[in-house]
């Protein structure tokens, strides 16, 4: 009996190690700045897909929740911050709804996987149009937020459009990158 409660206590410390590190990469990948054309690109979606590719549905939504947490509460982890506002109120603001939509998006690229069966084209296919419908959640949270401070007609164009070139660009790294290295082997199959 005490190793198994020994098992369980070391698997908790495991998952709980995991889902600081995602929450350290988001926090990270949200800060580094890329010059891209209309609007500087970071890396902060394709971690958030990432992290459902190797941690698993389960373990990147709780990521997903833990680092939101962190943010509510204040440590400066989301993209904006310090400079915009810090916790709550920025949480509240212009990009509530992305951030938001962190959760549906690693749900599903964390469920959803492409089997081995397929060719390499059409897996890569595949996985490219998985996560765009993944990422996509992102978008459809964030522009239902969004009406909030934006008229609907320039609701497309201040919360989709600057940032498609760099969503594609970031999807199809994703998707070659997964492709190539298969998606089993790239997650981890105890954190599944």
């Amino acid at each position: 009996m005490e190793l198994v409660k020994n098992i369980k206590q070391t698997k908790l410390a495991k998952y709980i190690f995991f889902a600081l590190l995602g929450t350290v990469l988001l926090a990270v990948s949200s800060k580094i700045k890329i010059p891209f054309y209309p609007v500087p690109m970071t890396m902060q979606t394709l971690v958030v897909l990432l992290i459902g590719v190797i941690f698993g549905w389960k373990l990147g939504v709780a990521t997903i929740c833990l680092y939101l947490f962190e943010g509510i509460i204040g440590l400066p982890v989301f993209a904006g911050t310090p400079e915009k506002g810090i916790g709550l109120s920025y949480f509240t603001g212009p990009t509530m709804g992305y951030l938001i939509g962190f959760i549906p998006a690693v749900f599903f690229s964390g469920i959803l996987k492409v089997h081995l069966k397929h060719s390499l084209i059409y897996r890569l296919t595949l996985n490219f149009a998985l996560f765009v419908f993944s990422v996509s959640f992102i978008y459809i949270f964030g522009l239902i937020w969004l009406l909030n401070f934006v008229p609907v007609d320039k609701l497309w164009a201040l919360g989709v459009m600057p940032f498609l070139p760099a969503e594609v660009l970031k999807v199809s790294i994703l998707a070659i990158a997964v492709t190539i290295i298969n998606k089993d082997n790239l997650s981890w199959g105890s954190l599944r």
